[in-house]
Parts: structure tokens; C-alpha cells; sequence
């Protein structure tokens, strides 16, 4: 009896909810692929691309082992072709409208539904929508045949009277980096990128909506939303739309004929604002939209949407110009990195890959990601992800280290695919800015592209390069967004004095010049958007690309692994300079992973501690999309390197940063919260065997988002040895060990590491002692994990307990490596 109340209840509220809705299908099954000389096929994976499917069925080697990306270099120089047959039921065939929506075709595709083009392709990053209704049948055929991008490039570039930089990529609207970048390989795939859909409906479709803050206080939220929809309802009937809100109904509209544009009005009473995990709740409203016609549901739409304010500060003081940004009228300072796409086959890239990433952001105290213009413009998730973690997203638009054609066709292009970026992005509270372009106009003014070329065909590359980084992308952003844009990052190359004064800097002075770490703490900007120094990958990365147990990293293979031409040099240079130089390549590893903590986190630390001056570093990179030795923090197989453990504590809200100026020793406190800090700072100077050689302690202020110095102590007035001493500084929960001299310098001892295992659910608590100080100590098994902490100090005769999140029963293989060991 109950059961059949339940269905009854169930029956007549299902009548109550009388619906036309559009019907999706997702063409996501029995694809089929092949060379388009080929007669046979072979099963597709859609979304996709070639080299997955190709690698799927074994018909090519893995491109991320060893020299294998060298031998398949073939495959983007063939043209390819994919199927699918679908069946219709005859209710969707009778639907007034049926289109076929292409998410992402990458890149130049012809495609033929039942023997008839429908649609020519020529951008990866654009979708397709086409009216199909007169095409289709009971059963169907879709096919599309991609052809090489290397027959359009020729045919573009011969149209010019001049070869502009770099190569033929510029001529493709495509992820740049598929061409080989000096971290990347060159994998140029091309396939089926996104979904396929088929849609149908009858009386109306909602396209997207965009909700807009007008107005934004504590006490309540003005709001808008445009509702971007497509109509076949008879004029004499009218419609209603109906906004709901964390699921309550805020307002409907009057009756309304489906051909007036909408724009609806509405208020949240004490709104919870949307802010950067580390300032606040980045809280997220439900908003929904339903248009009804005589009680019957036409369509709906939902958006998850943080109510903030943002802008980029750019205005001229004493010095220059600043930039940094203000989120709800408060200046957050930007801490994170830059990001690329996390794979070059990007179909093997999965929901809890990204979810992993961005944990590992917010776990490193990051609150912002520089999503880099050769890359692409990243899946849905990667910006939902944001939103609900609070972290800001610098979007560039996919331009980079080029300059561009500018004829009719191309803009024409690049406009349609701004537009349809720029809409699908707009309702992410994430979204901080929108970029022109990597580099373009660095490379233009100061890497030779210049040279030997008349005024004229100066005048005509320029020219090119305004209309679509000085016209089209700012006036596409300002048309549909509130959001800031920025022409081109760097404002200023790094030849030019203004990079340290006004707007956003890459400093490659390092790395790419050869000058030394210290030239971060003299050399501070406005804000740092790029700067970076390279590393090798984790053990299992190695062993993966070289396909042995053994760690090799002098083999043909592993070198086709670095792609910078002086990579391995700068690496052993630099090394020198500040590190000893190990002998066996596992020590070897280890040591890069120290090098490139040790400078970027001397310039991270540099540039906070002259906040408000600099308000932003951002370093290049987070990520790897292959096995690499790169700029990573972490590597392809998600391991944390030196660098993301470090820099985990170089960003954490209360840093405690020192420096010695003219023997002054000077400590500071940067606060990035939004409260002061009051509490006690206490110093003390200690020798490696834990004897105490001076200290002191101050009852401090620290003002809110402020950074100072809060003491000074002239260092002659004390006697001792700087390659014996560290200083421990504590304030709060916050803790800094400082050392005087380079790493190699130091004079460290050694002595054994007591280490005691204990089992926990999810995995294990090592707790650490030893009677010296253990400097970088590093923890690492064969077996799967996560260290909680790991390249750290371990002070003398105090304990550390580290937890290792693993899901193995015993942990038998745990190993450990310090620097100590390595000081002679």
C-alpha cells in the first residue's frame, strides 16, 4: 500500500511538470577511425585525438618513452578520417529543430553528415553549431576527415611577402605548444577534441546566461541576467521566466513574447561574497533559470556563481605604475604559478587529475594560476574547479612568442573564437583577467624580429598585431564582461629599466643570462608573472622515460626529455655556484630539485617582503604535460618537487623572510591577512649540534596586508661562525630557518636519523630525530604517496612527525636522503 501511495504521489507530480525540453544526445559510441589512404578501420575514442587512438591499438609506441616522439612525427603529417552511424527515433526526427553541436574539432576538419559538408573547420578552439533537421534520417552517418595543418600553413605563408616569427604555427588556431616548446614535445595531434552533440527541440532553447553583479555590498547584491536564447514559439503565446536561487523562486517575469530580449533584474538580501580561499569562503550561489510557457517547462539553466568584485590597479605613483589586483575593494597579494595544459594527448587528462592539481594549488598556499597563451583554453572543470576553491585565474588568450597574421579570414577567426571563450568563461567569480597574448610584444621589441626588414613591413606586422591585441580582444572583453584586460604580458622586457616599475615582469636574467640567484632580491617589479629555473623529475618519472630501474639520466632517451638546448649546462653551472656537484645521478637529481627551490623561493621571498611595492609572483611553472626535465613545481605523475615543498612555505599567509644588508641582519613579517597580527618574535642564533649562540624576542604588531621589517641586529656585535650558525625565527604558527652563506658553504656534520614508523588509516606517521641539524632532509619510497612535508630542516634534537598518505599495508622502502651528507 505504501509503495503504491509513493507511485501515485510520484504520477501526479510528474504531471504537474509538463515539459517541451531540448533532448541532448552525445555522439560518444562507436566511432571509428583510419588513415584516409587506409581501408581499414579501427575503434575510436571520442573526445580525442589520433596518437590516443593510434597508441590504444598498439599501432604506435608510447611518444612519452624514451625517442619514440621523434618517430612519430608522421602521424601530423597525414590526413585522417572518423565515423560514426546513429539511429533517430521517429519523436526526434519530428522535433521543429535539430543542429549538431562540435565543441572542439582540432583542427582543420571537413565534415559530412549522410555524404553532404556541413561544416569546415579551422579552429580548435571554436565550437560549431549546425542546423541539421533537413539532413537527417532514421540511421545516420557522420563523418569528418582532418586534414594536415602543414597544407593550409604552406598555403597561408606563401600569401606574404615577408616570414614572420615563429614558424608555421602562427597560421593555425590551435594549442601553439603541439609544436614543440622547451618543455614540451612536438606532438601535433589532431582529432575529435570535445564532445559531439546532437540537440532537438521545439519551442525554445537557452544558449547560456550571464549573470552580472551591478552592484555589490554587505548588506545586498544587485544582479542581472542576460538570457542568450533561440525561439520557435508563435508570437500570440507568451512565455515566463522564472529565477530561483539556492533553489527559492527570487522573482518570474510578466508574460512575455519570445522575441523581446531579456533582461531580468533581481536582488540577494546580505549576499556572501565570493573570495580567495586564503582571505575567506569562496562561497557559491545556485542560480537557475526556468521559462515556462502555459505551465509547460521550455528549457532551463543552472550556474554556480560567486558574487565578487575584481579589478587590476593600474595607476601611476612616485615610482612608476602600479598593478595588482583588489578583490571586494581589498588588494590581495598573488601567490601561485603559471599553468599549462596537463597533457599533450589532453583526452588523458580526467576529472580527478584536475582535482588532484588544484588540490596541490591550494595546499601550497596558491591563490592564483596564470593559465599561459600556448596552451589552450582549459575544459570547464579546470574553471568550475577554481571557482569552488578559490583560486583567481589569469586567462590568457592563446597567442604566444609569435607575432600574427592580420588578413581577413584570420581576424575574422580570432574574433568568433574570443567571442565564444569570452561568453563561456564570463560567470566564473575565478576569472580575474583577460590577456592578450605571451610575449608577442617582448619578442617584437626586443628579440630581433626587426632585423633586415623594410619600414614598411614593420610598419604592416605592427599594424597586424594592434588590430588584434589593441582592438578586437579588448573590445570583445569590455563588450561582454566586467573583467580587466591586459594587452600583452610582459608590459616591458626585461631590457627595458620600466620592467621593475610599471606593470607585470618576466625576469629570465636567471636561467636564460646566467646571473645569480641574489639578482631576484635587487631586482624587485610590480608584480612577477614569469620567472623560473628548471629541475629533473621525480625517480619514477626517470625510470618511466627511460623504461629501466635504474636511474639514468645521461641516455639518448632521457636527454630527448630536456628540450632546452643549454639546459643540462645551465643546470650544472648554476649548480656550481651555489651547491656541490654529486656523482652518481640519483644524488644528482636531488641536488637540481634543491637548486631550484633555493632560487625561486630566494625570489618569491624577495618580492613579498616588498609588498605593497610588488603585489604579485607568480612562477613559472606548476605543471608538466609530458615526462620532462622542466620549470615544474610538479612533475607529469603528480610528485611534488623540492620547489612546490618549499614555496608551500614561502606563500603562507604569515612569512617570516630575513636578509643581511651591510652585516645588518633584518627580519620581516609579511601578513596577507585581513586582520593584525600580534604576538611575540623570537630569534635565536644557533650552531648545528643545537647550542644556542644568541637570541632575543620582541612582542610584536603586524598590521593587516602589510609587510615590514620588525628586526634589525648589526651581526658584528656578535661572535660566531656564518657557515655554522642557522637563525630560527617564530611568530604565531609561523616558523623560518635562515642561513648565511650558500648551501655549499655551510659546514654541516653528520650523523644518523632515527626514524620510527607508525601505521595509520590512510597511511603512515614517520617520526624524525638526529642530534645534529639535517638540513633538506628528503623522504621517498618506490611505493605510491604523498609526503605531508618533505626537503626540510630537521633542527637538532627535536622531533618532526611526517605523515605519508599511501594506500599499501607496510612501508619497507622508505628512504632517506639529507644534505649533509654531501658537505665534506
Amino acid at each position: 500500500m505504501r509503495y503504491s501511495l509513493l507511485l501515485l504521489i510520484f504520477i501526479c507530480f510528474s504531471c504537474q511538470l509538463e515539459h517541451d525540453l531540448p533532448q541532448t544526445i552525445e555522439l560518444t559510441e562507436n566511432w571509428q577511425f583510419k588513415k584516409v589512404s587506409d581501408t581499414i578501420w579501427n575503434s575510436a575514442t571520442v573526445p580525442g585525438n589520433v596518437h590516443s587512438d593510434l597508441l590504444d591499438h598498439n599501432l604506435i609506441e608510447d611518444p612519452f618513452i624514451g625517442n619514440n616522439e621523434k618517430d612519430l612525427q608522421w602521424i601530423s603529417e597525414t590526413d585522417w578520417e572518423y565515423k560514426n552511424t546513429f539511429l533517430l527515433d521517429e519523436l526526434t526526427l519530428q522535433k521543429k529543430n535539430i543542429e549538431l553541436n562540435f565543441e572542439g574539432l582540432d583542427t582543420y576538419a571537413s565534415v559530412y553528415l549522410n555524404d553532404s559538408l556541413i561544416l569546415k573547420a579551422n579552429n580548435a578552439f571554436r565550437k560549431w553549431t549546425i542546423d541539421v533537421k533537413s539532413l537527417l534520417k532514421s540511421e545516420n552517418e557522420l563523418r569528418l576527415v582532418f586534414e594536415s595543418t602543414s597544407k593550409y600553413e604552406e598555403v597561408e605563408k606563401a600569401k606574404l611577402a615577408y616570414e614572420l616569427p615563429e614558424s608555421e604555427r602562427i597560421f593555425t588556431r590551435k594549442a601553439q605548444f603541439q609544436y614543440g616548446w622547451d618543455w614540451g614535445p612536438k606532438l601535433n595531434t589532431s582529432g575529435i577534441s570535445k564532445l559531439i552533440k546532437l540537440v532537438a527541440w521545439d519551442a525554445l532553447k537557452i544558449d547560456n546566461v550571464h549573470v552580472r553583479a551591478l552592484h555589490l555590498t554587505d548588506s545586498i547584491a544587485d544582479l542581472s541576467i542576460e538570457i542568450n536564447k533561440r525561439s520557435s514559439v508563435e508570437l500570440d503565446k507568451k512565455i515566463i521566466y522564472h529565477i530561483y536561487v539556492n533553489g527559492s523562486l527570487i522573482k518570474s517575469s510578466e508574460p512575455t513574447h519570445t522575441n523581446d530580449q531579456q533582461f531580468n533584474r533581481f536582488q540577494i538580501i546580505k549576499p556572501k561574497k565570493w573570495w580567495p580561499h586564503n582571505l575567506g569562503e569562496p562561497y557559491l550561489y545556485d542560480i537557475k533559470v526556468i521559462v515556462k510557457q502555459d505551465e509547460k517547462i521550455l528549457d532551463s539553466i543552472s550556474v554556480k556563481k560567486g558574487l565578487r568584485t575584481i579589478a587590476l590597479v593600474t595607476e601611476k605613483d612616485g615610482i612608476g605604475e602600479s598593478f595588482y589586483f583588489k578583490v571586494n575593494d581589498v588588494p590581495v597579494y598573488a601567490k601561485g604559478a603559471n599553468y599549462i595544459p596537463q597533457n599533450s594527448l589532453q583526452n588523458k587528462v580526467t576529472d580527478g587529475d584536475y582535482e588532484k592539481l588544484l588540490n596541490d594549488v591550494v595546499d601550497a598556499n596558491m591563490n592564483m594560476l596564470r593559465v599561459w597563451g600556448g596552451g589552450i583554453y582549459e575544459n570547464d572543470i579546470f574553471y568550475n574547479l577554481c571557482d569552488k576553491k578559490g583560486i583567481l585565474v589569469w586567462q590568457d588568450f592563446m597567442f604566444a612568442c609569435a607575432m600574427y597574421p592580420g588578413d581577413k579570414d584570420f581576424l575574422e577567426n580570432v574574433k568568433q573564437e574570443a567571442i565564444g571563450n569570452v561568453k563561456r568563461l564570463r560567470n566564473h567569480a575565478s576569472i580575474a583577467l583577460w590577456c592578450g597574448n605571451n610575449e608577442n610584444s617582448e619578442g617584437w621589441h626586443r628579440w630581433g624580429w626587426q632585423a633586415d626588414r623594410s619600414d614598411a613591413e614593420k610598419a604592416e606586422i605592427w599594424s597586424n598585431y594592434l588590430k588584434v591585441f589593441d582592438s578586437i580582444l579588448p573590445n570583445t572583453v569590455a563588450k561582454l564582461t566586467d573583467t580587466n584586460y591586459w594587452e600583452s604580458s610582459p608590459k616591458y622586457g626585461r631590457g627595458n629599466p620600466k620592467y621593475k616599475t610599471e606593470g607585470d615582469a618576466h625576469d629570465w636574467w636567471i636561467w636564460h643570462d646566467g646571473y645569480p640567484f641574489e639578482h631576484l632580491e635587487e631586482n624587485v617589479p610590480r608584480f612577477m608573472s614569469e620567472f623560473g629555473f628548471q629541475s629533473f623529475p621525480s625517480y619514477e618519472t626517470i625510470r618511466y622515460i627511460n623504461q629501466n630501474d635504474s636511474i639514468e639520466i645521461t641516455s639518448d632517451s632521457f636527454k630527448n626529455h630536456q628540450k632546452h638546448s643549454r639546459g643540462f649546462q645551465i643546470i650544472e653551472d648554476y649548480m656550481e655556484r651555489d651547491f656541490p656537484i654529486p656523482d652518481n645521478a640519483e644524488d644528482y637529481v636531488y641536488m637540481s630539485q634543491l637548486l631550484q627551490a633555493y632560487g625561486i623561493t630566494k625570489g618569491i621571498e624577495a618580492q613579498r617582503r616588498a609588498k605593497p611595492y610588488n603585489m604579485g609572483t607568480l612562477f613559472w611553472q606548476l605543471n608538466d604535460c609530458w615526462p620532462a626535465v622542466s620549470w615544474s613545481s610538479i612533475d607529469y605523475f603528480g610528485n611534488w618537487k623540492a620547489l612546490h615543498y618549499k614555496v608551500k612555505r614561502s606563500f603562507e599567509a604569515i612569512l617570516i623572510s630575513s636578509k643581511i644588508e651591510n652585516e645588518v641582519l633584518k627580519t620581516s613579517i609579511v601578513n596577507d591577512n585581513m586582520s593584525q597580527e600580534q604576538g611575540i618574535l623570537n630569534l635565536k642564533l644557533i650552531d648545528f649540534s643545537g647550542n644556542i649562540i644568541w637570541e632575543d624576542s620582541k612582542n610584536i604588531i603586524v598590521v593587516a596586508n602589510s609587510s615590514a621589517i620588525k628586526y634589525e641586529l648589526d651581526l658584528n656585535t656578535i661572535r660566531f661562525n656564518k657557515n655554522e650558525v642557522v637563525l630560527v625565527s617564530k611568530f604565531e604558527n609561523s616558523t623560518s630557518h635562515f642561513y648565511m652563506i650558500k648551501p655549499k658553504d655551510l659546514n654541516l656534520k653528520t650523523s644518523e636519523i632515527t626514524k620510527t614508523i607508525t601505521k595509520t588509516l590512510d597511511g603512515f606517521n614517520i617520526e624524525l630525530t638526529s642530534k645534529t641539524l639535517q638540513k633538506d632532509v628528503f623522504l621517498y619510497a618506490d611505493t605510491k604517496g604523498h609526503f605531508s612535508d618533505n626537503f626540510f630542516d630537521l633542527l637538532p634534537n627535536e622531533s618532526i612527525i611526517i605523515h605519508f598518505k599511501s594506500n599499501i599495508k607496510t612501508l619497507q622502502d622508505l628512504q632517506v636522503k639529507t644534505f649533509n651528507n654531501f658537505i665534506r
